[in-house]
């Protein structure tokens, strides 16, 4: 019987991951495919574009794009990054910087732009969990599969750990020499990224038990019902001094140290009124993280956005953010989220000044002879204004505040009523009108025989001027 050859017998060489792979650009072979079992925020691109002071992304100049060459370059990356990141939402005041991209490569863009000096004071992270393989939960008391997306599909062990590890890298990079970073994960990742951090030389402060009060029940009945999630906090080495602000979350303690169970529901219905995210954490997890570890106006970074929790706690406490997310829905929802937030926070520049007056049939003079004319129609707009009392605790504004304001936005509306009295009736029409008169006209027959008291609603929306 013959014997193997050596070639036969030597062991195959294990693949090395593809961010030790050499970039496509400098490949001899044309065409290059990104294996399908890695995660997809885990391929490293060439750096085909660069961060700009401004935080715009300007596409790399030695990338030409009018060459056939250029354009097989160009199909390459596409195809191992997706596409070249981009600035979505901008906002200078607050400071607010959303991009959709991979996440991995705009922090090595941060990095070559702000080197070993770091860029953030602190790093929230919410990464994928690798739990979606096909397992069963409990949503809105139905049975569902574990699928949020491919993006949390587990590649095996070993992939997912060297996944963890780059991404723990390129943040602690990026990170001020006293910052510090949180994440969050369930016992599917959370070992994993703990194993890294300490691989990297990062000094683990706390890890905190979230306890969900009302946790999805566990369906197999072969296990404990999940209730809790991990999060880890701590500080880019052990030589940094990160900050703690002790006496803000004694206070939120009440009175007593804080421990490291925190007891919270999970987001709130309002929290989802532009859609949510399979993992979405609630607004006050994110906001104690940011109170207990930053200060206002520090930088923060959440290099897996998702639907921009990070960024909403982030402007209500008065911190800059910078949030990368590669999911087009996903970051749509963090656009929308953080916009809405920046206009209620902006609203608190503006005064609203709301002056009602009201009208009765019974008081006023009626034209028989006119089926179809107002009962108010001999008196003139402003005459609904001889009844400022007729409301209990009404009194008439000043129309001289004592701060300096332009007004932005009128609006005169008229509630129809029929009631004996004002105070026990129901509404017949309402109508968005410049005069009585010709909010009168626009009212159906019906409505008109069943009105006997009009409310005029007068709403102007002032812009404080500044100082």
């Amino acid at each position: 019987m013959p014997k193997p050859s050596k070639s036969d017998t030597r062991p195959s060489k294990k693949e090395k991951p593809l961010y030790r792979q050499k970039s496509a650009l400098n490949a001899e072979s044309p065409a290059l495919s990104a294996p399908a079992d890695l995660p997809r925020a885990h391929p490293i691109a060439p750096a085909h574009f660069e961060l700009r002071e401004d935080g715009a992304i300007e596409i790399n100049p030695q990338i030409p794009s009018n060459s056939a060459d250029s354009k097989n370059k160009s199909a390459q990356i596409s195809e191992i990054s997706g596409q070249t990141p981009r600035l979505v939402y901008s906002s200078d005041t607050p400071f607010v910087r959303l991009y959709q991209g991979n996440s991995l490569e705009l922090l090595d863009a941060i990095y070559a732009r702000y080197g070993d000096e770091g860029r953030f004071d602190c790093i929230f992270a919410d990464p994928p969990y690798f739990l979606s393989n096909g397992g069963i939960t409990c949503h809105a008391g139905k049975m569902v599969k574990v699928d949020k997306g491919d993006w949390d599909k587990s590649r095996g062990p070993e992939l997912n750990h060297e996944f963890n590890k780059e991404w723990l890298k390129r943040c602690q990079r990026v990170l001020k020499p006293n910052g510090t970073i949180w994440i969050s994960g369930t016992h599917h990742v959370i070992f994993s990224i703990g194993y890294a951090m300490q691989e990297l030389g990062f000094k683990i402060l706390n890890d905190i038990a979230w306890e969900k009060p009302n946790p999805p029940p566990n369906l197999s009945c072969r296990y404990f019902t999940h209730s809790t999630e991990t999060i880890l906090w701590a500080a880019k080495s052990r030589e940094s001094r990160h900050t703690f602000n002790y006496h803000v979350i004694r206070q939120i303690a009440g009175g007593k140290q804080m421990k490291t169970v925190w007891t919270m529901s999970a987001p709130k219905n309002e929290e989802k009124a532009f859609g949510k995210h399979p993992t979405q954490k609630p607004i006050a997890l994110v906001e104690r993280c940011i109170l207990a570890s930053t200060k206002e106006n520090d930088l923060i970074l959440d290099p897996f956005l998702g639907g921009g929790t990070t960024a909403v706690a982030c402007i209500r406490l008065n911190r800059r953010f910078i949030g990368i997310e590669l999911d087009i829905n996903h970051i749509t929802l963090a656009r929308n989220r953080a916009d809405r937030e920046i206009i209620e926070i902006g609203l608190k520049n503006f005064q609203v000044r709301i002056n009602i007056s009201i009208a009765g049939r019974a008081a006023l003079p009626r034209r028989p002879n006119l089926r179809e004319a107002s009962p108010f129609a001999t008196y003139q707009q402003n005459d609904l204004d001889l009844f400022p009392n007729s409301i209990n605790g009404s009194r008439a504004m000043d129309d001289k505040p004592e701060i300096q304001t332009e007004r932005i936005f009128h609006e005169t509306k008229f509630v129809f009523l029929s009631c004996a009295e004002v105070t026990h009736g129901s509404v017949v029409h309402t109508t968005v009108d410049i005069s009585l008169q010709e909010a009168w006209a626009k009212t159906p027959s019906g409505k008109k025989r069943e009105t006997t008291h009009i409310v005029r609603c007068e709403t102007e929306i002032l812009r404080v001027k500044s100082y």
